[in-house]
């Protein structure tokens, strides 16, 4: 199938199936200075072990190692801005065709976007809270403190550490994802996944859950073979000329 006739394809499983879906993994913000984690050369779990310094064991353990070595990279994320392809997204939401977008991305873009549907099912970097009396506090209150290098970050209210808002490796995952699942089973027809590869679990069992899916991904993935439509290409441009093709705009070009 050309990519032309990938993009109408795309269109008319969107416009055919009403309750359609978004699951969006960490392909979606490169371009937004993002690094995924499994792009060959460049992934992020390429040069690092998470379970290392990312874990809820290493935090409770050994905080200064989990906030002198995942939280920067938390830090670093929590700075970067929206790009095209989160903007499109919202814009089907917008238009009235998306009904709801899953994220496994803790950046937040989707929300700043102006995506409204999102279930963050891996946490956000919006705010940390205690792990004592439970008091939550703005994001940017953690980064202070690590910066003066109060580490760990500690709660005025009761001295007991705080930690982001994310789940960590060993964590168990939010109370909502299971309310989720349900919904996904009984009312998702179509689900288009942008930017994943479906490799981490309980998440990558969502696809499997809808009446029929997509994949936009520049790496293949295990459910290629059961997917409607699979595209290899940029994900701005399939994203942009997906959005064209649903507006009608008159001069729009796919090559």
């Amino acid at each position: 199938m050309e990519y032309a006739e990938q993009i109408e394809r795309l269109s008319e499983l969107i416009k055919e199936n009403e309750r359609f879906y978004v699951l969006t993994g960490a392909g979606v913000s490169t371009a937004s200075g993002v690094p995924d984690f499994r792009s060959p050369g460049t992934g992020l779990w390429e040069k690092i072990d998470p379970i290392a310094t990312s874990s809820v064991e290493v935090l409770y353990s050994n905080p200064r190692l989990f906030y002198e070595a995942a939280f920067s990279r938390f830090a670093r994320i929590s700075s970067a801005d929206p790009n095209q392809g989160h903007y499109l997204l919202a814009r089907l939401e917008e238009l009235g065709y998306l009904k709801g977008l899953i994220t496994q991305n803790i950046d937040g873009l989707h929300v700043r976007a102006g995506s409204k549907k999102v279930w963050e099912v891996h946490g956000h970097l919006r705010s940390g809270s205690c792990l004592g009396c439970k008091k939550e506090y703005p994001f940017e209150e953690l980064v202070h403190q690590v910066e003066l290098k109060r580490i760990p970050p500690v709660c005025h209210n009761c001295h007991g550490m705080l930690r982001p808002e994310v789940v960590l490796f060993g964590d168990p995952m939010p109370a909502f994802f299971f309310e989720l699942n349900q919904k996904v089973q009984s009312e998702c027809d179509f689900m288009l996944v942008v930017g994943s590869s479906l490799v981490v679990y309980p998440i990558a069992d969502l696809p499997r859950m809808a009446g029929k899916m997509a994949i936009i991904n520049n790496q293949p993935t295990d459910y290629d073979q059961r997917s409607e439509v699979v595209i290899r290409e940029d994900i701005n441009k399939v994203l942009h000329d997906l959005v064209g093709k649903l507006e009608n705009k008159p001069g729009m070009t796919i090559s």
